[in-house]
């Protein structure tokens, strides 16, 4: 079932749980992510920055959604950290059924005017939008958003950006960092902002940079009303390790059937435990 963020977010947010965003780079990625979300029916989120579109191409959205459609879980397929209103136009046109418009690097009033201006646009067309606000920070996170250091999300001025931008979910910096983390710093979230935060705006709220984090943390976060975390590092190296051990024991290897079973397995397996962490096993059932 193929729906637009704002349709499965509203229903995390009712129950108290989130959904996970994987960010998926290639079809095998993509289908063993729907797999694992079938398997234990969860709704899930495909997620694919621009660095990501610029690898698969939006030639493969109509394949997505083709799978979506037929899927017996709700499925929505999200642009990434779209950075420009063009973006945003080319995600509508593709097939996305959600969007996000990343312009928290901005001064605040530039970043309302640019998220106001993609939500009158894609709301339209019934596309759901996701805005951020504050900083996230950025460790070897590629193409990805992120800051030196972390500018934490002001709870008043969440209220503002909400009312004003009419955004349908919020990304806020609570204390995450894309990619992964260096062994010599250690990832600390503030909850006690978060409740701040969900207390006063209501919507869903959504955790980027969501791999490393102790699971203790998230799970906290996702009890105080995170409602979609964002997920790209963690299953990826779980997947190219595996590919890798793979490749290393025969060099006549060739055909993605003898290659790629395994380092899917393995993504499937650290994919599960974020669906059980976020507490969005079985929640397919509510939609």
């Amino acid at each position: 079932m193929l729906i637009n963020g704002k349709a499965l977010l509203d229903v995390a947010n009712a129950n108290s749980f989130a959904v996970p965003a994987f960010n998926i780079s290639d079809w095998a990625m993509f289908t063993g992510i729907m797999d694992v979300s079938e398997e234990l029916q969860a709704p899930v989120i495909i997620a694919i920055h621009p660095d990501e579109v610029s690898h698969v191409t939006t030639d493969l959205i109509q394949a997505i959604r083709s799978r979506a459609h037929r899927s017996s879980v709700p499925v929505v397929i999200h642009w990434d950290h779209g950075s420009t209103y063009e973006q945003m136009l080319t995600a509508i046109q593709a097939g996305f059924t959600s969007v996000m418009i990343d312009a928290s690097l901005l001064p605040f009033e530039e970043n309302v005017a640019i998220t106001k201006k993609v939500v009158d646009t894609a709301h339209t067309v019934g596309v759901s939008v996701e805005g951020e606000l504050g900083t996230i920070g950025a460790n070897d996170s590629y193409g990805e958003a992120g800051a030196a250091e972390i500018t934490y999300t002001d709870p008043a001025d969440a209220l503002r950006f909400v009312q004003e931008t009419g955004v349908d979910s919020l990304a806020i910096a609570i204390g995450t960092s894309h990619g992964l983390y260096p062994a010599e710093k250690s990832p600390e979230l503030k909850l006690d902002l978060l409740r701040e935060i969900k207390d006063i705006v209501g919507i869903p709220l959504v955790l980027h940079g969501g791999s490393s984090n102790p699971d203790d943390e998230i799970g906290r976060a996702v009890k105080l009303g995170i409602n979609k975390i964002n997920i790209s590092s963690d299953i990826k190296v779980a997947y190219h390790e595996r590919m890798r051990e793979i490749l290393g024991t025969d060099r006549k290897l060739r055909e993605p059937n003898a290659i790629q079973p395994e380092p899917i397995i393995a993504l499937k397996a650290t994919a599960a435990q974020k669906i059980h962490l976020f507490e969005a096993a079985g929640k397919a059932t509510l939609y």
